[in-house]
Order: structure tokens, then C-alpha cells, then sequence
């Protein structure tokens, strides 16, 4: 009989420590970046989570001699399910010591659960939709983790490897590109130049008051980002009710210098069909947040690394392009223009964040840097 026990998260205080459990398996990491409490607290309440129009989740507690030793979501994604035709349910925030029988008990917890819902299998990390982070680290557990991907220590895998039965269902790399130290690449230069003259597309640079007033460019973002990632693994698009989240959270914060649109002014209305969107590292920052507070100096930190650049690791959090002008080369467009801004800011390498393994095309963009793959990550499957 397992001497692990599971408990549901009924309430806020479970909640709280919930969240809090990450904090503490952490303290002192130098890899991890650990996510901001109010984040994490807004992304997991039913009741403030727009995904929660589309999703049902459980979240799980385990305890050991009556101690905290471990935590996992269940999540049902519907929309996914749809899209997909698939019965998955996911498992994400999972955290555990390095003990096998709480590893188990917690996935045992979701693959309950699942079942009781008409799940056939279960999938994971995943969150409620791809905005969140997804994808359990299977390498490069020495390098810095970044604000949208998840850090884990190298005993994760190596449980869902004793567990049996768990298979990959998708690998996500991660490469490390070097900015170069003076000028544009020449290719680079030669090919945007042309493709910016042939096919008569335009970089836009924007201001904060068009990203988020009456212009609604975030808006037009928004809806790049859905139409050129709805193909991707387990995507669900993104509701009107996200995407006026994600404009209030996450814009703001933006440097509007490290925002890149191409328009196409062949169109009436100069299209936008391309967006890159880059921040200053903010890991080191987000080390520096005491338990994930912004207070009492938490914030400083934060507003030094975004504001100030005071890094030397750009984060590339999104570059989407929509799938009728890929063949194009538009891609090279962004860094065309991001090129001088991550040289005036002193920025000496950029992290790619999470693509999938099969997507050549994506990893072609890399090919004018000097570059070197330094991550991987994993969804497994199982079925249940």
C-alpha cells in the first residue's frame, strides 16, 4: 500500500500551497525561472482564467509523512479535443521530489480522474492552452531556463522512464543564437532587402497606444498568432475573452522597440501578416522575486531587466508568420530589423524557446547566426 497521499485542491489555502510548492523544491536554483505567484494564481483561478470557458481542471496535492512532496494539474482541454479528435487529458504544474511513489500517485491522480470524464489518455506537461508552458526538459539541465518554458530537475524523466508505459508524443528544441557583433549578416541583408522589394511587404513599427487603443494593432497580432499556429501540436485558438487577457497582462510590459509587424501593402488595409515579438531575459530577475512577490523589491529587479536591458540574453517569445507567406522568406524581415535594436542593447544571444523538433522551416531561420541547439523537451502519452 503507497504511503503517498493525494488530496484534491479545495481550497484557497491549498491553492496557495500549491503554488508556493515550486518556490520551495527550487530555492537557490540557478536554472530555474520561477513564475510570478500572481500569474501563476490568476492562470489557475477558475473564476479569473478565460481558458476556463473551454477547460475543466483538477489540481492535486501529495503528502508523505504528512509532509508536502509533490503537486499536478489535470486538464481538460476541450477545444483541443476537437480540434484534434482526440480524448486527452493533460497533466502540467507537476513538481515532485525524487521519490517514484509520489511521482506515480500524482499522474495515478490525474489518470483518475481522466477516466471518469470518458479520457482515453494522458498527455503531458501541457497547460490549458499553448500560451502556457508546456514540455518536460530532457536536456540541457545546465543552462538557463527562460520565462515561457519549464525547468525541471533531471530525475523527472528518468521517473517517466521507470514508470512504464509512457511513450513520446512530441519533442519540443530550444537553440541558443548568437547576435552578431557588428552589422547585418550579409545573406541576411541581401535576401530581406529583396523580398521586401519584391513582394512589396513592410516593417511596421508601432507604438504602445496602437497596440492597445483604438487602433486594436494587438488585437491584429493576436489574430496572427492564431492563424499561424493552428496547426500546431495540441493548439486550441485563442477566444476573444484570451485575447483580451493576454492584451491586459502581457503588452504593457512589451519594449515596443522588440516588437516587429510586416505588413503587406499590396493589400487596402497594409495586412499585417507577420509578428516577432522579443524581452530582455527576465530569469535573473525573476530569481530575485522572493517567493514570486513583486514586493518589497522584486519589482526593481523586473524593471531593470525589461526597461533597462539589463541582460545579456534576448528572449524571442514569438515569431509567426501566416502559412501563405512563409515561402516568401518574410521571416528574415524581423531580424532585419531586430538586429540593430539587440546590438544597441547589448544583447549577446538570443533563446529560441520551444519549437518542435519536425519544423524545418522554422529552424531554417537560424542559418544566418552562428547558433547551437542546447535544449530539449518532452510530451509523453499514455493511454488509459
Amino acid at each position: 500500500m503507497s504511503s503517498v497521499e493525494i488530496r484534491k485542491v479545495t481550497s484557497k489555502k491549498e491553492l496557495d500551497a500549491f503554488i508556493q510548492f515550486h518556490y520551495d523544491l527550487y530555492k537557490g536554483n540557478q536554472y530555474d525561472a520561477p513564475n510570478l505567484y500572481s500569474d501563476e494564481l490568476h492562470t489557475l483561478s477558475k473564476d479569473k482564467n478565460a481558458a476556463f470557458e473551454f477547460c475543466e481542471a483538477e489540481y492535486f496535492l501529495a503528502y508523505k509523512d504528512n509532509k508536502l512532496v509533490g503537486r499536478i494539474a489535470g486538464i481538460i482541454n476541450k477545444r483541443a479535443n476537437e480540434r484534434w479528435e482526440r480524448k486527452s487529458v493533460r497533466f502540467g504544474w507537476i513538481d515532485f521530489i525524487d521519490d517514484i511513489e509520489v511521482s506515480k500517485a500524482l499522474l495515478d491522480a490525474v489518470i483518475e480522474w481522466g477516466r471518469s470524464k470518458g479520457m482515453t489518455e494522458i498527455v503531458g506537461p501541457l497547460g490549458f492552452t499553448d500560451m502556457d508552458q508546456e514540455g518536460m526538459l530532457i536536456e540541457g539541465f545546465d543552462q538557463l531556463g527562460t520565462m515561457a518554458t519549464i525547468y525541471n530537475y533531471d530525475y523527472y524523466p528518468r521517473h517517466m522512464e521507470e514508470l512504464g508505459g509512457w511513450n513520446k508524443d512530441n519533442d519540443y528544441v530550444e537553440f541558443k543564437v548568437f547576435v552578431p557583433k557588428e552589422g547585418i549578416p550579409e545573406k541576411l541583408k541581401k535576401i530581406s532587402e529583396l523580398v521586401m522589394k519584391r513582394y512589396n511587404l513592410h516593417i511596421r513599427k508601432v507604438k504602445r497606444k496602437e497596440v492597445l487603443g483604438k487602433e486594436q494593432m494587438g488585437r491584429k497580432v493576436l489574430d496572427v498568432v492564431n492563424q499561424t499556429f493552428g496547426h500546431l501540436y495540441g493548439y486550441s485558438q485563442m477566444t476573444e475573452a484570451q485575447i483580451d487577457e493576454y492584451l491586459k497582462m502581457y503588452f504593457p510590459m512589451l519594449d515596443m522597440n522588440l516588437l516587429t509587424l510586416i505588413e503587406d501593402w499590396n493589400t487596402p488595409d497594409h495586412k499585417v501578416i507577420g509578428v516577432g515579438i522579443s524581452i530582455s531575459s527576465m530569469t535573473r530577475a525573476l530569481q530575485k522575486c522572493h517567493n514570486g512577490r513583486l514586493w518589497p523589491f522584486g519589482w526593481w529587479h523586473c524593471v531593470r531587466a525589461l526597461k533597462f536591458h539589463k541582460s545579456d540574453i534576448v528572449d524571442l517569445m514569438l515569431i509567426g508568420v501566416l502559412p501563405e507567406y512563409r515561402s516568401k522568406g518574410a521571416n528574415a524581415l524581423f531580424f532585419y530589423d531586430l538586429i540593430p535594436w539587440y546590438q544597441k542593447y547589448g544583447f549577446k544571444w538570443g533563446e529560441t524557446n520551444v519549437e518542435m523538433e519536425t519544423n524545418e522551416k522554422v529552424q531554417s531561420q537560424w542559418q544566418y547566426f552562428d547558433y547551437e541547439q542546447h535544449k530539449r523537451r518532452r510530451c509523453y502519452k499514455k493511454i488509459i
